[in-house]
């Protein structure tokens, strides 16, 4: 899939709380908790940048998370702390990334503590 492991546990984590195009936007708090929690327990600054990267038509060709509030933008500006964005997954990464998950079309492997199991990567239709 060509992700980093924070990328990768960040689109998971969103399919897993079922943050699809059609639903509603959700905090990107929630999310970042949600990744810190179950997968990826390295600091929610580590997070949450690389989420708002993954939103940014600027830094991405095509955009993986669709979203909603202040971002950040070309001239440097940050974007607003995660408790006041929010975010759901893009059309491309739902179809393109993530429609075959659950299939057992990739290994998984145990997270961090054991608890429960992530894919080592995403099912891509697109290289």
């Amino acid at each position: 899939d060509g992700l980093k492991p924070v990328h990768r546990r960040i689109l998971y984590a969103m399919h897993d709380l079922g943050l699809s195009p059609s639903k509603p936007y959700k905090k990107c708090a929630r999310v970042v908790g949600e990744v810190l929690g179950k997968y990826h327990p390295h600091g929610d600054t580590a997070v949450y940048d690389a989420l708002v990267r993954l939103a940014q038509d600027f830094s991405m060709r095509h955009t993986l998370v669709s979203g909603h509030g202040n971002f950040g933008s070309l001239d440097d500006d940050p974007a607003a702390a995660m408790r006041y964005t929010e975010c759901r997954l893009a059309s491309l990464a739902t179809d393109a990334l993530l429609a075959d998950l659950g299939e057992g079309v990739v290994d998984v492997t145990p997270t961090f503590d054991a608890s429960q199991d992530e894919p080592t990567v995403l099912p891509a239709r697109i290289p």
